[in-house]
């Protein structure tokens, strides 16, 4: 490397040195794919083209470019392209609880089907959506940015069990967790 020539400007200033992001070009946007015929059932598993996507470590980088758009719909995002992607019911499905201390005190955590694990707390919330038809509670906990995992019906008779009755309003059961109260439901009285 050939030292400065006198007439090129030395600086030792450090910010000389520095890009400036008003000279940058601005981001780049992500071409649109469409749809990439990638589906993930109500269980979980990932398909491409009706066929199960096998590996686990695929799936997994899948989920980590996955976003769901302010239109409602989930896309897979990189920095280059963006396609769409359909899912059944959540992208991700809770498989199994935790549960620290009791009461108030009590912290429920959750893993996932893909070994992601999440807290229920204020930016972890769990929400309970009931069938339309049949009435059905369908929980789920937000594991990130809009995306939700279903909790397993196994795991939420778990977490039932973890339950009790609201002290402000004794018609309402659910759960507590990092000090907040996550309802689950509506208790049935026969008066």
């Amino acid at each position: 490397m050939e030292p400065f020539s006198s007439n090129e400007r030395k600086s030792t200033d450090i910010t000389d040195c520095c890009v400036s992001t008003s000279r940058l070009p601005n981001s780049r946007v992500p071409i649109e794919l469409g749809n990439l015929e990638i589906k993930i059932s109500r269980d979980g598993s990932w398909y491409y083209q009706g066929s199960v996507i096998a590996r686990k470590s695929l799936v997994k980088l899948f989920a980590s470019v996955l976003t769901r758009d302010s239109d409602g719909f989930y896309y897979l995002v990189t920095p280059a392209e963006r396609g769409r992607i359909e899912i059944e019911d959540a992208p991700f499905v809770a498989v199994s609880l935790f549960c620290e201390g009791s009461g108030k005190s009590q912290k429920l955590t959750f893993e996932t089907n893909l070994g992601e694990k999440v807290t229920a707390d204020s930016d972890h919330p769990i929400r309970v959506a009931y069938h339309a038809s049949n009435g059905e509670p369908s929980p789920y906990i937000l594991v990130r940015n809009k995306l939700e995992a279903l909790i397993a019906r196994s795991v939420y008779y778990d977490l039932v069990e973890h339950g009790e009755e609201s002290a402000s309003d004794c018609r309402v059961y659910g759960v507590w967790s990092c000090g907040l109260f996550f309802p689950l439901g509506n208790v049935d009285r026969d008066e």
